[in-house]
C-alpha cells in the first residue's frame, strides 16, 4: 500500500536507521558474509559450515536486545564485532534519497528523532561515517531503555522521554514487528520501507502503508 503522510497533522517524526535511512546492504554483507568468513577462519571451518553454526544462533536472538548488541556477539563468537564494523565502514552509506529527505525534513515544522535498535558502537561507526546525526534533534537507542523496539516497554519509555503525542507522530521503519509494536502503542502515522537493501528486490508490504524510499514520503516536495 502506498500513500503520503498528512504533514499538517504531524508534529514529531521518528525514524529508524538501518534499512530506513542507511542501506541494509551493509548489514546483510556484514552478518551474512563477513562474520561467517571470520568465524570460519577462527574455527577452521568452511564458510558453509560456519553459516550452519551461526544461523540458529542468530535466529534464536532475533527480536531481542542481544540481537542488536555488539558486546553480546563479540563474547558469543570471540570476534571483535565493533572493530570489524569500523574496519569495513566504507561500505556504510545512505539509501537513495535518504539524505535529501532528511534535509527537506529540517525545513518542516516538526521535531525529528532517530529511534534505533543499534548498539552504541554500531551507531558511532555509522554516524561518524555518514554524518547522519547532524539531521536530528534527538537520538534514542533501545539499549538505553533495556528493551528493543519490538517490546511495548520501549514505546512507553520513549514517550516518557520525548513527550510526543502518538496521534500526531509519524514513524518509519523497515521491520514489521517493530511497526506492529508502534501501532499498538497508538502511533497514528506509520510507514514501512519496502526496499531497505538497495541490492535486493522490493518487498511486498500489505499490513502497513509503504514506500520504497523515505524520499517518497515527501511527494512533490521531493522533486
Amino acid at each position: 500500500m502506498t500513500s503520503l503522510p498528512r504533514w499538517e497533522a504531524i508534529d514529531t517524526v521518528l525514524l529508524d536507521m538501518d534499512g530506513t535511512l542507511l542501506d541494509l546492504r551493509f548489514d546483510n554483507y556484514f552478518w551474512l558474509d563477513l562474520v561467517p568468513a571470520r568465524y570460519a577462519a577462527r574455527h577452521g571451518l568452511t564458510i558453509e559450515e560456519a553459516r550452519a553454526v551461526l544461523a540458529p544462533m542468530f535466529a534464536g536472538k532475533q527480536g531481542t536486545l542481544d540481537w542488536y548488541c555488539t558486546d553480546f556477539w563479540t563474547r558469543a563468537l570471540s570476534i571483535d564485532i565493533a572493530g570489524m564494523k569500523h574496519e569495513v565502514r566504507e561500505h556504510i552509506r545512505f539509501l537513495p534519497g535518504a539524505e535529501d529527505f532528511l534535509r527537506a525534513l529540517r525545513a518542516k515544522a516538526v521535531r525529528v528523532a532517530l529511534v534505533t535498535n543499534a548498539h552504541r558502537d554500531s551507531l558511532k561507526v555509522k554516524a561518524t561515517q555518514t554524518g547522519l546525526l547532524n539531521y536530528f534533534d534527538v537520538v534514542f537507542s533501545s539499549h538505553s531503555f533495556g528493551v528493543p523496539k519490538e517490546h511495548p516497554d520501549f514505546w512507553r519509555q520513549l514517550q516518557s522521554a520525548l513527550a510526543f503525542e502518538p496521534a500526531r507522530t509519524l514513524f518509519v521503519d523497515d521491520s514489521h514487528s517493530v511497526l506492529t509494536a508502534a501501532r499498538k502503542h497508538g502511533i497514528a502515522h506509520i510507514f514501512a520501507i519496502s526496499k531497505p537493501d538497495s541490492s535486493a528486490d522490493r518487498r511486498a508490504v500489505t499490513e502497513f502503508m509503504s514506500v520504497e524510499a523515505v524520499s517518497h514520503l515527501l511527494g512533490d516536495d521531493a522533486k
